[in-house]
């Protein structure tokens, strides 16, 4: 796997500088829309941000689905692959789709920004994990039909001391 790692303190920091951004973008309780961001504004985070479109099916009200619209391109060392285009079941094996289904929800239901970690053992890599944001976007300012996205990804790297066994 040919992802950075990165330390959890700079990604705390990256997912803060995110926020803040963010947050720039609102209109009191008004959710900010695609059109809003302005990727010079968060220059430095492009490689792990994604765009996630939100389906929301009108015929039976069911649960929405999710597509990825835009993966930077740091991701790709991350999934293995190219995942713009792909939705949750495309990207991962069913108990990681699952697990995005439901917080994606989350960030859909209430409208509010969520985060978390998530392990790669799915990606055969246990020893990382994802420390991810999702921040919700909604072009009419309400009903949210789009996610903005951040990843980091953390974990142990395989360190060598010198010291060797006699």
């Amino acid at each position: 796997m040919a992802a950075q790692v990165g330390a959890p303190g700079a990604a705390v920091r990256a997912h803060e500088e995110l926020f803040a951004y963010w947050t720039s973008l609102r209109e009191g309780a008004r959710l900010p829309g695609r059109r809003h961001l302005d990727p010079a504004g968060i220059k430095r985070l492009l490689p792990t941000v994604s765009l996630i479109d939100v389906r929301h099916d009108a015929r039976d009200g069911g649960p929405p689905e999710f597509r990825v619209r835009l993966a930077g391109t740091g991701l790709y060392g991350v999934y293995g692959r190219e995942i713009t285009g792909k939705r949750l079941p495309e990207i991962y094996n069913s108990s990681a789709a699952d697990y995005w289904r439901v917080e994606l929800g989350k960030v859909v239901s209430d409208r509010r920004p969520a985060v978390g970690v998530h392990s790669l053992a799915w990606r055969g890599a246990s020893h990382l994990s994802i420390l991810w944001l999702r921040l919700p976007l909604a072009s009419d300012g309400e009903r949210v039909d789009m996610i903005l996205g951040f990843d980091a990804v953390v974990g142990m790297t395989q360190m060598t001391s010198g010291i060797r066994a006699a």
